[in-house]
């Protein structure tokens, strides 16, 4: 199983230049560190909004791959509806060369609209607009040269799209919510599944990823070509009465303002929070033995993982908790979730 980190460049408490440097300085330092302590991937979202950093994530994951060797980088995800998807495949193309073959991308529509009117798009064109380019971008993919027609950009008529990537094909990842038509349609491409689960309890999705692995079986895909992966809210720390003490004030702070309100969460309070910590809530947090437990019923809920994500820097922690949390995640998470899968031990 792979692991990694997803982050939203975020920040919270500062809107000056100063503090937007140093916050994308810190960002960088921890995809280093994430590299160099043995994680497998480092993800940036995409968004466009004030506490954010992270509205051109290939510039971000193009810094990083200069410093780093091994983890692969990717988006987490490309809001390839509000994008083209000529750039978008170039932006990825070049950033592979630069990686040497560690590029990949997560696309999907965006939890968040604000992408929409900012480019001249209708959200009533929510889905269509994403299907239409999802279909342009694999093309773009698989063939070099490309002949297209739709209703949202102009026709391509053997056109050469360049450059072209190490990977062949470079890995395309579909993120998803909770639409089962998004689940369907990733099976029905063939596409890994990144689950996004920000809330609830796990298990609950388990429906939603046999529906991905039922139609990826109709269209004709393998089981093995049907993978799925899982980004959720987490923090590692030495003991799990000290990471859910860490995590929940930033976390609060994060999920009370404007995100809460456009997303409609309910009131954080520590029951609730303490909640999703629990055995059956989406949290992977605690200390790390209990983290890589629960990265495994998590596995076992949704039938196989094959990557997990935590997303951290959302939770507004600070550097140094984020810093120590990767290397815990590295130097001991990993591990043992490797010794849990080869032993294949149960788990309560």
């Amino acid at each position: 199983m792979e692991i990694g980190i997803d982050s939203f460049a975020a920040k919270f408490d500062d809107n000056s230049n100063d503090n937007d440097v140093e916050a994308l300085e810190q960002l960088l330092d921890r995809i280093e560190h994430a590299d160099k302590m043995g994680l497998h991937s480092f993800g940036i979202g995409e968004h466009h909004r004030r506490e954010f950093l992270d509205s051109a994530p290939t510039m971000i994951l193009a810094a990083a791959a200069a410093r780093t060797k091994r983890i692969r980088l990717h988006s987490a995800v490309t809001v390839l509806s509000a994008g083209d998807p000529v750039r978008v495949f170039q932006n990825f193309a070049t950033l592979d060369l630069l990686s040497k073959g560690r590029a990949e991308m997560v696309v999907g529509r965006g939890s968040f609209v604000e992408a929409y009117p900012l480019f001249g798009l209708s959200l009533q064109d929510y889905d269509a607009l994403f299907a239409e380019k999802l279909g342009l971008l694999l093309k773009i993919r698989d063939n070099e040269f490309v002949t297209w027609s739709g209703k949202f950009r102009p026709a391509m008529n053997n056109q050469p799209v360049y450059p072209r990537p190490v990977q062949k094909p470079l890995p395309i990842w579909l993120g998803v919510g909770g639409t089962p038509e998004s689940f369907v349609r990733a099976g029905m491409l063939g596409l890994p599944l990144m689950v996004a689960i920000i809330g609830g309890e796990t298990h609950r999705f388990r429906p939603l990823v046999d529906l991905y692995r039922q139609a990826g079986l109709r269209a004709g895909y393998k089981p093995e070509q049907l993978i799925v992966g899982m980004h959720a809210f987490g923090y590692v720390a030495e003991n799990s009465k000290q990471a859910a003490d860490e995590m929940y004030e930033g976390y609060k702070i994060a999920m009370s303002g404007s995100i809460a309100k456009d997303r409609n969460f309910p009131p954080i309070t520590r029951p609730r929070f303490d909640a999703q910590a629990g055995p059956l809530g989406a949290f992977l947090l605690g200390s790390p033995q209990d983290v890589a437990e629960k990265i495994k019923r998590h596995s076992d809920a949704l039938g196989g993982l094959t990557r997990v994500s935590f997303q951290m820097d959302t939770a507004n922690m600070k550097h140094d908790q984020l810093m120590n949390a990767i290397e815990l995640i590295g130097t001991q998470v990993i591990p043992m979730v490797n010794d849990i899968n080869d032993l294949g031990l149960p788990l309560k």
